[in-house]
């Protein structure tokens, strides 16, 4: 699925998050960075995700990481999807799916028999210098903080 490899310069994105406010990679320099990628706002599994990324953001932060949401979702659904959870990390709407293919996360899936294109559930984590130290591809949902904190 993704083509990038631990070692890589990650991706250099820019993207619109919920509130309109532009995003990219250079603000994140010098900072340790959780971008995950989840295929829909409001599902079942993202929500979980989400919940337990946002339950743990204070051990996270503590650790020095700043966590970055990414779907295609729109600008409305991320809005309403980051206000109903009160998370406290940015959710950017890839519409356009810039980021999401920047970074290879979208592909074929397989869902109830059925092969379809999506997003790939998928973690980065980058360090300081804007490279990947992790890929995380089998995330658990329910305790996602703890596979982004393990080393």
């Amino acid at each position: 699925m993704t083509t990038l490899q631990v070692g890589d310069k990650a991706p250099n994105f820019k993207a619109l998050d919920e509130q309109g406010n532009t995003i990219s990679l250079a603000d994140y320099k010098g900072k340790k960075l959780v971008v995950f990628f989840y295929p829909k706002a409001s599902t079942p599994g993202c929500t979980a995700e989400a919940c337990n990324l946002s339950d743990n953001y204070k051990t996270l932060q503590d650790q020095g990481y700043n966590i970055l949401g990414v779907s295609a979702d729109s600008q409305k659904r991320q809005e309403n999807f980051k206000n109903k959870y009160k998370f406290p990390f940015p959710l950017l709407a890839d519409e356009d799916k810039t980021v999401i293919n920047a970074f290879g996360v979208w592909g074929p899936k397989k869902f109830m028999g059925k092969e379809y294109d999506g997003i790939h559930r998928t973690t980065f984590i980058i360090d300081e210098q804007g490279i990947i130290s992790k890929i995380i591809e089998k995330v658990k949902t329910k305790d996602h903080a703890s596979q982004i904190l393990e080393d």
